[in-house]
């Protein structure tokens, strides 16, 4: 157990006999390890040169007793770990080197292009089974692989603590049953916000694996997409994300709690829906049909969302919900 740091097996039975005894001869150590005098002699002379074993008096044959070995292994020890850790650093070192020289002669280590709707929305599954911290979404209109209502990873993803931020593209929030499965998400936890538009379709998980959707194949007419592993250009679509997310329309759910503004006055749940869907620019039609009310009943509640804000235009009304904290 102790050759990590130098001793024989030989020599730690030994050291263990005479901590056993606490004090004892050479004669007496080699017929109870049944050992060549000789032999006993040697090792103790080696036990004595590493502060393990002290003679009791001047006689060089008598008696030996053993010392504490916390001392003088404890020192050993530690430089064993210090050289332990010396050589994982170099190994990491080492790693690092050897994927950058893959990353600069051969591309196929840092982007890997996938073909195919169901591979693609396979990758996007296992990605998802297996986040940890975070997972980032740009959602645009007509979903080339898993529409909103296929994607059960998010709500197992969501229940073990994996955070979501998804940032949609306003029209898709205008196709049949999309604003449903975003309010389902958010309830569950997810943060999602709005924009007019998105440059790209994108998904990044633990920012360390982004799916970018390309053109669709040639030959078969099936999407591809580049699955990017850690390197400057997944770095630049993080920032790409973040950069969009600062600007983006935060969504509320329904069961969300509202903040109230300085005259007292507080959205119920209905409104902070309602002002959440017009603040990101859903048309009237849309919310009315997401909130299974008439067009009307919408332009009612509006109109008396305005007169709480002292407002007396819909952009007015949007500016208010923003600074009042009502959203």
């Amino acid at each position: 157990m102790l050759d990590v740091i130098g001793l024989t097996a030989d020599e730690e039975e030994l050291y263990r006999c005479l901590v056993q005894l606490t004090v004892a001869r050479v004669d007496e150590l080699a017929r109870r390890l049944r050992r060549p005098r000789a032999e006993v002699v040697a090792q103790l002379a080696a036990l004595r040169d590493r502060g393990l074993v002290l003679p009791t008096g001047p006689d060089p044959d008598g008696p030996v007793r053993p010392l504490a070995p916390d001392v003088a292994l404890g020192e050993a020890l530690l430089r064993r770990q210090e050289a332990l850790e010396a050589a994982r650093a170099a190994v990491t070192r080492l790693t690092e080197e050897y994927r950058a020289g893959l990353r600069r002669h051969d591309a196929d280590h840092l982007v890997e292009v996938i073909t195919g709707a169901g591979v693609l929305r396979e990758r996007l599954r296992d990605l998802q089974n297996s986040a940890r911290d975070e997972v980032l979404w740009f959602c645009r209109a007509n979903p080339l692989a898993m529409p909103g209502e296929e994607n059960v990873e998010e709500f197992d993803a969501l229940a073990r603590g994996v955070r979501y931020r998804a940032i949609y593209e306003r029209e898709m929030l205008l196709e049949p049953g999309a604003l449903a499965d975003v309010e389902r998400g958010v309830r569950a936890g997810e943060q999602a916000r709005v924009l007019d538009r998105l440059p790209v379709r994108l998904a990044i998980v633990d920012a360390r694996t982004a799916i970018c959707p390309l053109v669709p194949d040639r030959d078969s007419g099936e999407p591809t997409a580049a699955v990017i592993g850690s390197s400057q250009l997944l770095d630049a679509l993080i920032a790409l994300f973040e950069s969009h997310w600062r600007v983006a329309i935060p969504l509320r759910s329904a069961t969300a709690p509202a903040g109230g503004d300085a005259d007292g006055y507080q959205p119920d749940a209905d409104e902070v829906r309602l002002l959440s869907l017009f603040v990101a620019g859903v048309p009237d039609k849309s919310i009315a049909s997401q909130l299974g009310v008439s067009r009307r009943t919408v332009q009612r509640r509006l109109a008396d969302l305005m007169t709480a804000a002292g407002v007396d235009t819909r952009p007015g009304l949007a500016y208010q919900a923003a600074r009042r904290g009502w959203l």
